[in-house]
């Protein structure tokens, strides 16, 4: 199963587009720009192709210490690890000088891409589209992702580099279904770092930053012959603080994870755990019939580290007697 990253510069488009192949609303769409910043990964459809999604961050031409320039880190592995390319430019707006320099990267990758000019439903999307072939990537595919247009000629783009549809696999090969951890707690707990470090690599976007995490990202993860699915999930704030739309979504998301998920790890700051926000989202796993996990995490910011993990044990009792019965 061939395997397709989704790039271009931010808002144009990649996350619905991803929805709109993956058959589902994945990725959270949003007309802020820079919403997407992991990139995440799913199965997709089109026609009787069959294939792997990933969504990408819009790409900044920035190199150096800050958020965009690890983001641009994440597009620029998506890239390595994909097939094919869907290189999405802006129909509407035309090419921009950023979309030229990230047409120069895709030059050097030397991967197959597949030029799209999305947003181009109507009269203004034409101009746009005919600006594309001067990036020299071939000829775009006119499309709207929003409205399902164009989608035909996408197929057979994407069809050149595909394996043989069609075909079915055998039941026998199928494999089970992975255990569904999700990975919850509030923002800046560090629930991407202890993703990472199961991991072992550099996969989830972190730093001092609160809230880099927007998406509920699925990681497929194996450990000791078994298969797994972390979910790595937008920090969780107290409601009344919860305003923007973007926020809003995210915490959504997270509680669809919760839903779906088969364990939940609550991960918590061992220097405040147990704060009220903290026994909020325990409350709702254990309402939801889920297994908890307690994660104690920046752990070696802690002095007396045997007195406080004894500390914590006892509030844990205390403030979750719901929880009774349960292994601490």
């Amino acid at each position: 199963m061939i395997k397709l990253a989704i790039v271009g510069r931010p808002n144009v488009g990649k996350s619905t587009l991803f929805n709109r192949l993956a058959g589902k609303k994945l990725a959270i769409v949003d007309d802020t720009p820079g919403v997407t910043r992991d990139r995440r990964e799913a199965a997709g459809r089109l026609g009787d192709l069959d294939f792997t999604l990933i969504d990408t961050a819009g790409f900044e031409n920035i190199k150096d210490a800050s958020l965009e320039s690890r983001m641009r880190e994440q597009t620029e592995i998506a890239i390595r690890e994909a097939d094919v390319i869907l290189f999405l430019v802006d129909a509407r707006a035309g090419v921009l000088p950023l979309d030229e320099a990230f047409a120069a990267l895709l030059r050097r990758a030397h991967k197959p891409v597949v030029l799209i000019a999305n947003k181009a439903e109507g009269r203004q999307g034409s101009a746009g589209a005919n600006e594309a072939f001067a990036l020299g990537l071939g000829t775009p595919i006119p499309l709207s992702a929003e409205h399902g247009e164009g989608f035909s000629d996408l197929f057979a783009a994407i069809a050149v580099h595909a394996a043989v549809p069609g075909e079915e696999e055998d039941e026998a090969a199928k494999p089970k279904r992975p255990i569904h951890i999700a990975i919850v707690g509030r923002p800046n707990a560090g629930k991407s770092t202890l993703v990472n470090a199961l991991i072992g690599e550099d996969r989830l976007l972190v730093g001092p930053e609160a809230g880099i995490t927007r998406d509920s990202i699925s990681i497929d993860w194996s450990w000791n012959d078994k298969k797994y699915r972390l979910i790595d999930t937008a920090g969780m704030r107290k409601k009344a603080k919860v305003q923007a739309k973007l926020e809003r979504l995210s915490v959504g998301e997270t509680l669809h994870a919760i839903r779906f998920a088969d364990v939940c790890v609550l991960v918590m700051d061992a220097r405040d755990a147990f704060e009220k926000q903290d026994l909020t989202i325990a409350d709702l796993v254990i309402r939801e019939g889920r297994s908890l996990i307690f994660v104690l995490a920046k752990w070696d910011q802690i002095e007396d580290s045997r007195a406080h993990f004894e500390e914590m044990k006892l509030v844990a009792r205390e403030s979750l007697p719901q929880a009774r019965g349960r292994r601490w």
